[in-house]
């Protein structure tokens, strides 16, 4: 079948799941920095992946917009919440709390999405949503095991939970606008000063140095699949489907965390791991089935887009439309963004 045969809305959910399954694929890497300094490293990572996605932008000719004021302040905040105080409330949880309780808190991310951004959009919450998301949130906890910490743990992975909740309602107001690609790439700029300034007080003269082989390999991964990879390929996902039901797929993390342990040879995943992939699977299919709402979404956004930037891709799509990022971090370890 023909990828211009596609629907926005099939396009949309292949776009969720795969930028989900990136995220979870790289469950390993961030053990692999465990000794490199955490802003420097964070730093260099959106400096490559902004280089990468700006150099698409112009090679795709997409023009760059410039961001009305409000635009701004949402681009800066979503590059502080999704980006910045993501992964300083990651690493801050995972010194006090295993990666268990954190994955298991992320976990529960479908369920807080499904809650507010209806309420957010100005619609009621579906139930059949509802409920397929407490089916993924039930399936992620059984995959990652529920593990033990402190209360300040806990707390500092509750603040992951509502970043990585913020990552994704913050910009589906730039999106009509914007687009997938543009967004990308702003928010990761952005987020370049604001690691730096937090890496000036807490590093200091010990931001960066220079990686070795294993390092520079972790943080390539880091900056092209994970960055400019999942964060485009999540972006479009979010301008086809509503929030909600993309948030589903975020219950694949652990899942594909647990699968890719066997396939490097870390871990291989237990009876239990399994039965929870199912669960996750069985949640994300119960909240396709709502049609009605599927069809009462407007396509407002592809539109917008599309008087913006005439050039499509392979899909027939607008430019701007071909894949959005991030995701949540949960996995033995989980994975930062």
């Amino acid at each position: 079948m023909k990828s211009s045969s596609m629907s926005p809305r099939s396009i949309g959910l292949v776009c969720a799941a795969s930028a989900q399954g990136l995220i979870g694929a790289a469950a390993g890497v961030s053990a692999v920095l465990s000794d490199y300094p955490v802003t420097g490293g964070q730093m260099l990572r959106y400096a490559v992946a902004a280089l990468v996605l700006f150099g698409v932008l112009r090679l795709r000719r997409i023009p760059l917009l410039r961001p009305t004021r409000r635009e701004l302040v949402r681009l800066g905040l979503l590059a502080l919440c999704g980006q910045t105080l993501f992964n300083l409330f990651l690493f801050a949880a995972l010194d006090r709390a295993d990666p268990a309780t954190v994955g298991s808190i992320l976990g529960a991310t479908p369920l807080l999405l499904v809650s507010a951004a209806p309420v957010l959009g100005g619609r009621r919450p579906s139930r059949s949503v509802l409920l397929a998301s407490l089916v993924v949130v039930a399936g992620a906890a059984v995959v990652q095991g529920l593990g033990g910490g402190t209360a300040l743990g806990l707390l500092f992975a509750c603040g992951v939970a509502l970043c990585e909740m913020g990552f994704t309602l913050i910009a589906v107001p730039l999106l009509p606008r914007l687009g997938a690609w543009r967004i990308a790439a702003y928010a990761t700029a952005m987020a370049i000063p604001q690691m730096l300034v937090v890496g000036a007080f807490t590093d200091g003269t010990e931001l960066i140095r220079m990686p070795s082989g294993t390092e520079l390999a972790a943080l390539l991964y880091l900056a092209l699949p994970l960055t400019a990879g999942a964060f485009l390929l999540w972006y479009s996902a979010l301008a086809r489907i509503e929030p909600e039901r993309a948030g589903l797929f975020m219950g694949l993390v652990p899942v594909t965390a647990a699968m890719s342990g066997l396939v490097l040879g870390t871990g291989a995943p237990t009876m239990g791991q399994f039965g929870g992939a199912l669960l996750v699977g069985a949640g994300v299919v119960l909240g396709m089935r709502s049609e009605r709402g599927d069809r009462a979404k407007p396509e407002a956004p592809a539109e917008s887009v599309a008087a913006a930037a005439p050039e499509t891709d392979a899909f027939g799509e607008p430019a701007e439309e071909i894949s959005a990022r991030p995701a949540t971090s949960v996995g033995p370890p989980p994975t930062n963004r």
